[in-house]
């Protein structure tokens, strides 16, 4: 079982930067990538960003330029930079880890709301 914890949220101006935190928690983990995800209100959870334990990095087309994902592996910890933030970016934001080959979507944290107003 492992246990996800986001902060880092909350209500900002279009144009403005967030840095969201998730740290992942558990018996005998070891994760090969972790990811941020996001839900807005009446839509799907979509991918944000990923990133593999040697550091390679995806992102959505929709934040491509705007966020940076980075992770302290020691730490288990993932970091969502988030700038130039756009309404559209409202949602609440989770994280999630990929242990083996498998991303652990049966166990998702409390999520942190991220708010942008125009």
């Amino acid at each position: 079982q492992v246990q996800l914890v986001e902060s880092g949220g909350g209500s900002v101006q279009a144009g403005g930067s967030l840095r969201l935190s998730c740290t992942a928690s558990g018996r005998a983990l070891s994760i090969n990538a972790m990811g941020w995800y996001r839900q807005a209100p009446g839509k799907q959870r979509e991918v944000v960003a990923e990133i593999t334990l040697g550091g390679h990095t995806n992102y959505a087309d929709s934040v491509q330029g705007r966020f940076t994902i980075s992770r302290e592996r020691a730490k288990n910890t993932v970091y969502l930079q988030m700038n130039s933030l756009k309404p559209e970016d409202t949602a609440v934001y989770y994280c999630n880890v990929r242990i083996g080959s498998a991303w652990r979507f049966d166990s998702w944290g409390q999520g942190t709301q991220v708010t942008v107003s125009s």
